[in-house]
């Protein structure tokens, strides 16, 4: 049993947070397919650096055994300890607009009494939405966008970017019964299920990262600088292109998940995956790629367009 104390401490040097912000939840935890969660909790903490108003109590609601801290052990000292961190915090995105962000861990205890708290904070400054997003393997190729499965109370979203609507019972994470909560208590809230391959849920996939942080910014209109995510992720695909290439049994099995994609997205449903950064090209490659036509085009073509 974990300790009794204080769910949560307010920062004393904490920022005020003003009203009518969006609020953006990151957890850690279960079915974290291709370290979605782990990569944008990464991302908001140190691109962003967002400034803590609320700390919960790990000794509360974390299970230390579960899931064991790291410490740092050098030749013949230890010297540093990573304790576990779950807050509520104001956060800027890559333009300077502000939202609050909850994240860090999926608590492991008192889950009733931590969405109450949560639900209150949120009440108390007037959150203009809830949007939150996590990742689960399925059988879908890496040569497609990574679709969603969107639920809560956003129709806009779900009817949009909804490409998979399944009717299942499924293990439920603190994410689920946040959005069930704050569904009930009549907020407009957005969940995200990134639907990443499979066969690429226990790596480390910089996509999964990307088009979760593509999908908080088209439920909340935040902006998001992904450039070296983006690259990571180039990187990243040419490794898994160099082992698919290199074996008859991935090839066949990647052109079989590619035709049942197609299939599937031809004629069961209207709705589309988001276009997200990691499938478009960067200003860096479009400034190449018309480096590349205007040197094709024939001598005086470009005055010949200039004259019309």
């Amino acid at each position: 049993m974990p300790l009794q104390g204080p769910l949560y401490e307010r920062v004393a040097s904490a920022p005020p947070i003003p009203s009518g912000l969006p609020l953006v939840v990151t957890l850690t935890g279960f079915t974290d397919a291709g370290g979605a969660a782990g990569r944008m909790l990464a991302y908001f903490r140190d691109d962003l650096d967002p400034a803590p108003v609320v700390a919960f109590s790990a000794d509360v609601l974390f299970d230390y055994r579960a899931r064991r801290p790291l410490i740092t052990f050098e030749a013949d000292h230890l010297s540093g300890y990573r304790p576990q961190r779950l807050e509520l915090a104001l956060a800027h995105d890559s333009l300077g607009q502000p939202f609050v962000l909850l994240a860090g861990f999926e608590p492991d205890f008192a889950w009733e009494a931590f969405t109450e708290t949560v639900v209150g904070l949120a009440e108390g400054l007037q959150v203009s939405s809830v949007t939150w997003v996590h990742a689960i393997p399925m059988p879908v190729p890496h040569t497609r966008p990574i679709g969603t499965t969107v639920s809560g109370t956003r129709r806009d979203l779900t009817e949009a970017h909804s490409v998979w609507k399944p009717h299942t019972q499924v293990p439920a994470t603190i994410g689920h019964l946040l959005e069930y909560r704050f569904a009930q208590a009549g907020a407009e809230v957005a969940g995200f299920a990134l639907l990443v391959p499979h066969y690429l849920g226990d790596t480390d996939y910089p996509a999964a990262a990307i088009a979760g942080l593509d999908s908080i910014s088209v439920a909340t209109g935040l902006v998001f600088d992904l450039d070296d995510l983006r690259e990571e992720n180039r990187e990243y695909l040419e490794k898994v292109t160099e082992q698919v290439s290199g074996s008859d049994e991935l090839t066949a099995m990647l052109h079989g998940l590619e035709e049942r994609y197609d299939a599937y997205m031809a004629g069961s449903t209207q709705a589309q995956p988001i276009i997200h950064t990691g499938d478009l090209p960067s200003a860096d490659e479009l400034a190449a790629e018309l480096e590349r036509f205007l040197a094709t085009r024939p001598p005086g073509d470009e005055d010949k367009h200039e004259r019309r």
